[in-house]
């Protein structure tokens, strides 16, 4: 008989092996075995035998079983796109997503969290970028899109978001709302002169919008405002929680014309005079992002670096949509991500002699959590693919932004639920997914906003005040 604890598969052994099992033999059990059966006779019988039987009669005597089994198996990888919809898309945009996920884990996992401390964004991953040229998958030279940019663009915040969502939000803010600022409202010589730039990342651009005391509301109320003197603009306000501007070569302002009252955009460049940049500190999300409190005091811009294509509200609103989606696709990434290291953890971690992951309420968890990633990635696949072929409607990306926000900051709670006291330490991943959600459900505009577009759109009916 062999020993309890080191169960032998019947028909493995060969060769040397046969000393190795000798010696885990105990000699007493094997005599009393012969005592009661004919031992000589059962080896010859299982001599005979080939290894399907020799397999079937190990099963019978139950030597090797689960046991055996459960040693030799291999866990999962942790995999959030169960219904592999990575599949389902281009060979070209599961290649870009893959370059970008190589990336994430290469250049930006093993920093973000001292930058994250350091509440600053490391400059130097700007250069690391540059190889992958990610804006010419989005965008073609003259300022038009590809024809599957928004499919692109969500796989490559999904991916990124994966990972870190602040460096999501940097690609976002330079290559979609400020280039789109630039592509959507520049004249042929703006466009000359800052779109290869952007391309290259050799210029980096910045988006201001949003305003101390108007985020939703900032459409009906705009308070920065410009006026005509000369050949020139003077612009006066402030532009709060713009991202990129502290260390951006231009924003893009939004001011309201005092005369007209019509909106219009700017092109202000780094150190123009009457321009200012504080750093807002003391975030509890998103601290890698830079974002900047923009004080303009009389600021001269001069009428050729008025955007002179900007017709009114309507090419801000223009802009806003191209990028909407994308806010959606932050969603389903910090999701995943908390997902995926959720999943990691239930296989390493022990408690009680066993592996979190083999109690029932840890993968009731992970199963609910599951549920939404995979709704939500269908969702936002369906989505950009509608962006893509102009169906997209505003109450489509509204319901999506409402939908994945919500479902994100269920998500990430549920994992840092999974890590238990673990769950609030930066080292450990899940704590920074679930602050940074707080800000995927806040920004780019509120739940609540979102909710009254798709209300008024399904029942023909506004809410709004």
């Amino acid at each position: 008989m062999t020993k309890a604890a080191e169960p032998v598969q019947v028909g493995t052994v060969q060769g040397g092996d046969l000393t190795q099992l000798l010696s885990q033999l105990d000699m007493s059990k094997l005599g009393a075995l012969a005592s009661k059966i004919d031992l000589a006779g059962l080896l010859n019988a299982a001599a005979k035998m080939d290894d399907k039987q020799l397999g079937q009669l190990s099963k019978a005597l139950g030597v090797g079983g689960k046991a055996q089994e459960h040693k030799k198996r291999e866990l999962p990888a942790p995999d959030g796109d169960f219904f592999g919809l990575l599949d389902t898309v281009t060979d070209e945009q599961r290649g870009v997503a893959l370059q970008v996920r190589e990336f994430m884990h290469a250049e930006v996992a093993p920093i973000m969290n001292e930058y994250w401390n350091r509440d600053e964004f490391p400059r130097q991953m700007i250069d690391a970028m540059r190889p992958l040229d990610l804006l010419r998958k989005v965008w073609n030279e003259d300022g038009t899109r590809k024809a599957d940019a928004t499919v692109m663009e969500g796989l490559i915040t999904l991916e990124a978001c994966k990972v870190d969502v602040s460096t999501a939000v940097f690609f976002g803010v330079h290559a979609g709302l400020a280039f789109a600022s630039v592509a959507l409202g520049g004249s042929a010589e703006q466009k000359a002169e800052w779109l290869p730039k952007m391309l290259d990342l050799k210029a980096i651009g910045a988006f201001g919008l949003t305003e101390p005391e108007g985020g939703s509301q900032v459409s009906q109320g705009m308070r920065t405002t410009c006026r005509r003197d000369g050949d020139a603009w003077v612009l006066s306000g402030q532009k709060k929680w713009i991202g990129n501007s502290t260390f951006s070569d231009f924003t893009v302002i939004w001011a309201r014309d005092e005369d007209s009252n019509e909106v219009r955009g700017f092109i202000v460049r780094a150190g123009t005079p009457g321009y200012n940049v504080d750093k807002i500190q003391g975030k509890t999300a998103l601290r890698i992002v830079e974002n900047g409190l923009i004080t303009l005091t009389d600021c001269r811009v001069p009428d050729a670096d008025r955007l002179q294509e900007v017709k009114g509200w309507r090419t801000t609103a223009d802009v806003l949509r191209l990028t909407r989606a994308g806010v959606a696709w932050q969603g389903v990434g910090c999701a995943m991500g908390a997902y995926e290291l959720a999943v990691k953890y239930s296989q390493d971690r022990r408690q009680f002699g066993k592996r979190i992951g083999e109690f029932q309420l840890i993968q009731n968890h992970l199963v609910h959590m599951l549920g939404n990633v995979t709704s939500m990635f269908t969702m936002c696949l369906r989505l950009s693919y509608m962006a893509d072929h102009d169906l997209m409607q505003d109450e489509h990306a509204a319901l999506s932004k409402v939908f994945t926000a919500a479902r994100c900051r269920e998500t990430v709670a549920a994992a840092r639920e999974v890590f238990g006291g673990n769950g609030i330490l930066l080292e450990n991943g899940v704590a920074k997914h679930f602050a940074d959600a707080e800000a995927i459900y806040s920004y780019e505009g509120t739940n609540e906003i979102n909710t009254l577009v798709v209300g008024r759109a399904v029942t023909g009916l506004s809410a709004f005040v």
